[in-house]
């Protein structure tokens, strides 16, 4: 079995390790991540609904830096959304600040039920730079 080439951010290891789980892997050129909430220090979720979306891809953003990446190296996004409906407006104005340029990813947007008490949910797969390839 090969090791996993696992991603932490600083000051994060606590919250994945309490959770079980990697926030990503390093494999094959590319980067997985788990899908990050907006989630502050201790765990908890940040109440105002934008400023947990601009959190959720501040976590995310944290991650790709610590593996050498940026939001121009993310390839496909998958995101999920409790009520998208009415939500959807909200959460798409923050996007813009971190996407990166065109051509953007591929996207995938899926409607929830519960996210375990955050409203979004942003996950992503990321070719890695050329110079930190595993």
């Amino acid at each position: 079995m090969t090791t996993r080439d696992v991603i932490f951010p600083a000051g994060r290891q606590a919250l994945y390790e309490r959770n079980r789980y990697s926030p990503a892997i390093r494999s094959n050129g590319f980067l997985f991540v788990s899908g990050q909430v907006g989630s502050r220090e201790d765990g908890s979720p940040e109440p105002d609904l934008e400023a947990q979306v601009r959190l959720a891809f501040k976590n995310l953003e944290a991650i790709l830096i610590t593996a050498g990446c940026t939001f121009d190296d993310v390839i496909d996004v998958t995101v999920f959304m409790v009520d998208p409906e009415s939500k959807f407006e909200t959460i798409w104005k923050v996007v813009p600040e971190f996407w990166g340029n065109a051509p953007h990813p591929t996207l995938t947007a899926v409607g929830v039920t519960w996210l375990y008490g955050f409203q979004f949910e942003i996950k992503v797969i990321a070719k890695l730079p050329e110079s930190v390839d595993s």
